[in-house]
């Protein structure tokens, strides 16, 4: 099933419109405490959100648990939920994720609509349907493919966004922008995130969402190109479950940046990545991002870390590379010694 993704005008006017001529018996709708003060306010003068039954979580990765998924499971089922109901998610990649896999699995499936509240899930998290829980200390372990009925993309939201969730998003959008073809990647470098125009911001993550919807349709279930959206992932998530582990959590964008400095200075040692267009990558990600501090006794925990990876195989780790901007290599692997040659040039780059 393809799920429609709107760019909204109006969101209040086009949901208001969608849900009253909607055959849904009953509507919930999924926040967490963060989202219930901050942006559903937004969404109440439309009627059938007045009359939805609400279910609040609470904010932030960790609670992306089965704890929380029996919380959501156990609200749907006391109070009255069918297979005819509808369940809305307003959120950020949390929400959706959590909620779109409460939506699949409760009663075997129920429709639910997302609406992403964040950079990271309107680019990312809400859109291809995906949704998982992360579970024994690994990052959506377990999930579903299961699209949304629709995604509505309302980058009004945004004006709430802090600097660091804003640069998160931003993360996956130049992961698009380096799928996809140069101008994208060059504008994504160019644009001015100190002083953020809101409708250049807008058209950007139009164009962004368009790559991975293209992905995706070709490829739903990821048995093929879909694969290119892990570009930076494979190491990106080994940082972030990483950091989980020490008590230092960082958001998901932030490590899939970190993950996309290793996996191109990869991409150039094993496919001819270009040199000059890696280190203005690099050199934007420097700026922007930070750093995560890693030495050298950590590299046998990444490297086990990196073996958890579902994209993987047996026991081969498995990459997406680019040749150039634009050029993907799925199904790149690399041997433990060029891992930690990777893990090198990270931390004397970053400077760690």
């Amino acid at each position: 099933m393809k799920q429609e993704v709107i760019l909204c005008q109006n969101l209040t006017k086009e949901l208001s419109e969608v849900l009253k001529n909607s055959s849904h018996d009953r509507v919930f709708i999924l926040t967490d405490t963060h989202t219930h003060e901050l942006c559903l306010p937004q969404l109440e003068t439309i009627p059938e959100i007045q009359k939805a039954i609400h279910i609040i979580i609470e904010a932030e990765d960790v609670h992306k648990t089965i704890e929380t998924l029996a919380f959501v499971w156990q609200a749907l089922s006391t109070q009255g939920a069918t297979r005819h109901s509808l369940l809305l998610n307003l959120g950020g990649g949390m929400v959706t994720d959590l909620g779109g896999f409460a939506a699949a699995t409760f009663k075997r499936g129920i429709d639910y609509i997302n609406i992403p509240t964040t950079l990271l899930a309107m680019v990312d998290a809400a859109v291809g349907g995906k949704t998982g829980i992360n579970f024994n200390g690994l990052k959506n372990e377990v999930g579903a493919f299961a699209p949304a009925l629709s995604v509505w993309l309302e980058t009004e939201f945004l004006r709430t966004l802090d600097h660091t969730n804003f640069f998160s998003g931003y993360a996956e959008m130049l992961k698009h922008g380096l799928i996809s073809n140069t101008e994208h990647w060059a504008e994504l470098l160019r644009f001015n995130t100190e002083s953020i125009d809101y409708a250049a911001l807008k058209t950007l993550v139009g164009t962004s969402v368009q790559v991975k919807e293209r992905i995706v349709e070709e490829d739903p279930k990821e048995h093929g190109i879909r694969k290119a959206l892990n570009l930076g992932h494979t190491i990106g998530h080994a940082f972030e479950s990483l950091a989980l582990a020490e008590n230092r959590p960082v958001l998901h964008g932030y490590a899939v940046a970190w993950g996309i400095v290793c996996e191109l200075y990869l991409s150039h040692i094993k496919v001819g990545f270009p040199k000059d267009k890696m280190r203005q990558t690099i050199q934007f990600i420097k700026e922007n991002y930070g750093v995560f501090t890693i030495d050298c006794k950590k590299y046998e925990q990444l490297y086990e870390l990196m073996l958890h990876d579902k994209k993987n195989c047996a026991q081969t780790i498995n990459f997406t590379l680019l040749k150039d901007i634009g050029e993907i290599c799925i199904d790149q692997t690399a041997d433990k010694e060029t891992i930690f040659e990777v893990l090198d040039f990270y931390r004397e780059c970053m400077g760690c």
